[in-house]
């Protein structure tokens, strides 16, 4: 059963970076498309970059255009996030989760969903 295992989060600065990965071992990604979500406390979740099987990157957050990109690579099972200029805003627990169609932001169309990984964006 696909699961993955996201990491990479922590606590930065605003205007800092990070890189979240995106992990399913055992899995071959090569033909799903993998979406990042996230979920600030008392809000819901919302999609944020996803990627597709060839690579097409799809924003689902305009607040991140610009500032967040999203890469994979397929023979490690691995998808990243690179965030860069980090906002307050961006505080949430950062979720991946595969689709096997298409880049959609109805986050109820993937599946193997992780724990996440925390982002807290403070000074």
């Amino acid at each position: 059963q696909l699961q993955f295992v996201e990491s990479g989060g922590g606590l930065v600065q605003p205007g800092g970076s990070l890189r979240l990965s995106c992990t399913a071992s055992g899995f071959t990604l090569d033909y799903y498309a993998i979406g990042w979500f996230r979920q600030a406390p008392g809000k819901e979740r919302e999609g944020v970059l996803c990627i597709g099987s060839s690579d097409w990157s799809t924003y689902f957050a305009d607040s991140v255009k610009g500032r967040f990109t999203i890469s994979r690579n397929n023979a490690k099972s691995t998808v990243y996030l690179q965030m860069n200029s980090l906002k307050p805003e961006d505080t949430a627990i950062y979720y991946c989760a595969a689709d096997t169609s298409h880049c959609q932001s109805n986050s109820n169309r993937y599946f193997g969903w992780g724990q996440g990984t925390q982002v807290t964006v403070s000074s």
